[in-house]
């Protein structure tokens, strides 16, 4: 099964890229982040004629994420619990930043879009670390439930986990994505019965998924690695392969994040 995760920066402006994407490298599940839509705003019509399923969870014009499946899609859930609002205050909301399923052999994958953090000073930076920790929570819950989950955690965390994973340390300094308490909040994901399961195959420094549209850095290879297939033990001894599909930064109408991609044996 190849399971594969994509901040795709608006989905109805690149459903095309999609689509061609799945037929391409024949992808099973495909977890979407950064839809930009309800779901009553997509046209997926294209994907069910392809023979997917889809499940999509979007409450306005930003952040939104979407499961899509050929091999099943059951159980879906449309927010973590405890999930934090934001703002953190009577006026604040759960934002539509988490989506799980269960897909074929029996494996629950979330789509998530970790929040961005902003500034270090910003009300949104520690939104951020209470996110990560109700992530944390739900993982260490599933696995203590049943230590041989097949959970597979995945999309954009918005976190750069060391400092092999951006392009120039000096840059960030004093910037959110490479502060402690975001890496610790990451760490504290895997120490919850998490592995990353790409990075052993694809070592830095100089390996990334994320390219800003500013001042060419694509071309200039100044990215970050943010983007993330984090897997239970039962997910990682089932990997056969991965890999990053830098090929669909490249072109006109780009997202700016690659594709990553992970094949499973179960």
């Amino acid at each position: 099964m190849r399971i594969a995760t994509w901040n795709i920066n608006s989905l109805r402006a690149r459903m095309d890229r999609v689509l061609a994407f799945l037929e391409r490298h024949e992808v099973d599940v495909l977890a979407l982040q950064e839809t930009k839509a309800k779901p009553e705003q997509l046209d997926l019509a294209p994907l069910e004629a392809a023979g997917y399923e889809v499940a999509a969870h979007g409450l306005n014009q930003w952040n939104g994420v979407a499961l899509i499946s050929r091999v099943g899609l059951t159980d879906v859930r449309t927010e973590l619990p405890a999930a934090p609002t934001f703002p953190e205050d009577e006026t604040g909301m759960v934002e539509a930043r988490a989506l799980g399923g269960v897909v074929a052999g029996g494996l629950r994958i979330w789509s998530l879009y970790v929040p961005n953090g902003r500034e270090i000073d910003h009300p949104h930076y520690a939104y951020k670390l209470r996110w990560l920790e109700a992530l944390r929570a739900e993982g260490a819950r599933e696995l203590a439930a049943d230590p041989d989950a097949r959970v597979a955690l995945v999309g954009d965390f918005n976190v750069a986990p060391l400092d092999e994973d951006v392009w120039d340390m000096e840059f960030f300094e004093g910037k959110t994505h490479v502060t402690e308490p975001e890496r610790a909040a990451f760490r504290s994901v895997v120490e919850a019965g998490f592995s990353d399961v790409v990075r052993g195959d694809h070592p830095g420094p100089g390996v990334f998924t994320y390219w800003d549209y500013q001042k060419l850095r694509f071309p200039k290879r100044e990215g970050m690695r943010i983007d993330f297939v984090l897997g239970s033990p039962a997910v990682e001894s089932a990997v056969t392969g991965s890999f990053i599909d830098r090929e669909e930064r490249k072109g006109k109408g780009a997202s700016d994040h690659a594709p990553v991609v992970v094949d499973l044996s179960f």
